[in-house]
């Protein structure tokens, strides 16, 4: 059988209306190319009708792929599915809900053509509401803050649109980090790239299934798995706290000794307050990590596949 040149794969959740649509827009951008393709569809653990959807499909199409996940291991996890399952000589990552527009894949083709080994799409304006916008952007501005790894600088505007090549894909394929984020593990690659600038384009239907509370899970995860600063950052604010606390007591004494003062019970327990609340956040820091630590050695599979079709 002909190996496909390009593997276009999108996790789904919650997309059983738009998944027709999906590969109707695919198809025609596919077919003007002129190259061998096929769409990889990555049912994780959706709520609603979406696998019933993906089987239709994959029956009238042989070059739709289903995968579907035994439960919903979030939407990275579902990317990691199909680049391990996808056969092309280059992968094209995009979300279902159509924001990411297919029309942009003969360019990025273009530039993976050229030797880039990974193409990332640069959005002129994200598409999402007001809250979502702005919590994206301080979580990216801390997360750069974190970061050690000069690479891994993110942007709140480069999504997971993206093209890879295969050098990239079996590079990711062998990072087995039980908690990760896509575009991390793409810098932490770091292969050659280029950046392509696009329009993102507006949900094709429904809303988003990351709720603030996902988004908060995601980002202490993303930014604990990829830098070990906030362990130092700890470390640097117990070693100012006991320097404050010196001069303090320091200042007491000589204050008793010139005006016989008393400390009153407010600074007492300002005091006790402050450092009792700093040494809970630095317990809670470490606790995260330990915990992740614990995730890892168990080295269990990242995922696991309920069905497969077309596969």
């Amino acid at each position: 059988m002909e190996l496909p040149v390009i593997s276009i794969i999108s996790p789904v959740y919650r997309a059983e209306k738009i998944i027709p649509e999906l590969i109707r827009r695919i198809d025609a951008v596919m077919i003007d190319l002129e190259l061998s393709y096929e769409i990889i569809l990555v049912e994780d653990g959706s709520p609603d009708q979406s696998w019933k959807q993906i089987e239709e499909q994959c029956s009238k199409h042989l070059h739709v792929k289903g995968i579907k996940l035994s439960r919903n291991f979030g939407q990275h996890f579902a990317i990691t599915a199909g680049l391990h399952e996808c056969r092309g000589e280059f992968a094209v990552i995009m979300d279902c809900d159509l924001q990411d527009n297919p029309t942009y894949i003969p360019q990025m083709y273009a530039l993976a053509k050229q030797g880039m080994d990974i193409v990332y799409t640069q959005k002129s304006e994200r598409k999402h509401s007001f809250l979502k916008n702005i919590t994206a952007g301080i979580f990216f501005t801390v997360f750069n803050y974190l970061s050690d790894n000069p690479n891994a600088k993110a942007s709140d505007r480069v999504g997971s649109f993206s093209m890879l090549s295969r050098k990239t894909i079996d590079a990711f394929k062998s990072i087995r980090d039980t908690h990760r984020h896509y575009l991390m593990v793409l810098r932490l690659l770091g292969f050659t790239s280029a950046t392509l600038p696009i329009e993102h384009d507006i949900r094709f239907e429904g809303k988003s299934s990351y709720t603030f509370s996902k988004l908060v899970k995601h980002a202490i995860d993303g930014i604990t798995s990829q830098s070990d600063k906030l362990l130092r950052i700890s470390i640097g604010l117990g070693f100012t706290c006991f320097l404050i606390s010196i001069i303090w007591v320091l200042t007491l004494i000589v204050l008793y000794f010139v005006k016989g003062l008393v400390p009153g019970y407010t600074s007492l327990m300002a005091v006790i307050l402050l450092s009792t609340g700093l040494i809970l956040m630095s317990i809670g820091i470490v606790g995260i990590y330990i915990g992740k630590i614990f995730e890892q050695v168990k080295n269990r599979p990242l995922y696991f596949i309920d069905k497969r079709i077309n596969i």
